[in-house]
């Protein structure tokens, strides 16, 4: 009973593994479409500290009637439509988080509900062109842990960013980089360089 179980299993976490690649690179390019809007938001909040700090009445512009509220009434929808812009690519991410986790629980249910026809010696059994199922079971709980505390992460950080809270807007761009984690990104790139003889056999 165990070899078509094993078989079955194989081809669900083949699958897994098969939309886990196409979802790190529409992750990774959502999150390079991030960075320019990130850095528009430390530009808009220099604009808006630097029209703070100028009396605009001591200098020639002063003809120009309710300037300062003018301009900062333009730089705050400009923020506000950055922060429209990143929601959506923060959307976008979530539905990349979703779409793994519904991948992984499903290569999850198959494995418990034939747990019983795969003993630990079938588990963590691996040849040349498959790592063992254990060890593809332990990346793609690490894949999901990691996709689902990001998309959190980000989220929270968007979600307190305001258009006239000015000092979380002037350090938004430094908070939403200290969220990127290379090395957890290098796991996932090395799992599925270590899956991907086995993705390709049947």
């Amino acid at each position: 009973m165990s070899q078509p179980v094993v078989l079955q299993l194989h081809q669900e976490l083949r699958k897994c593994f098969q939309s886990l690649k196409a979802n790190q690179m529409v992750w990774k390019g959502v999150l390079e479409e991030c960075t320019p809007l990130v850095s528009s938001l430390g530009n808009l909040a220099e604009q808006l500290r630097a029209l703070k700090s100028v009396e605009i009445a001591n200098t020639p512009l002063s003809t120009f009637p309710n300037l300062p509220e003018r301009l900062q009434y333009k730089l705050l929808n400009a923020v506000d439509t950055v922060l429209g812009e990143l929601s959506d690519k923060v959307d976008a991410l979530g539905l990349v988080r979703d779409s793994v986790c519904k991948q992984v629980s499903a290569v999850f249910q198959m494995y418990e509900k034939n747990s019983d026809f795969l003993p630990i010696s079938t588990c963590v059994a691996r040849c040349a062109l498959s790592p063992s199922i254990a060890d593809m079971l332990e990346w793609l709980q690490d894949t999901e842990r990691y996709y689902r505390i990001q998309y959190i992460q980000r989220k929270n950080l968007l979600q307190l960013l305001k258009p006239d809270d000015l000092t979380l807007i002037e350090t938004a761009p430094k908070r939403w980089t200290s969220l990127d984690s290379p090395t957890e990104e290098e796991r996932i790139t090395d799992a599925l360089l270590q899956v991907s003889f086995f993705m390709e056999s049947d």
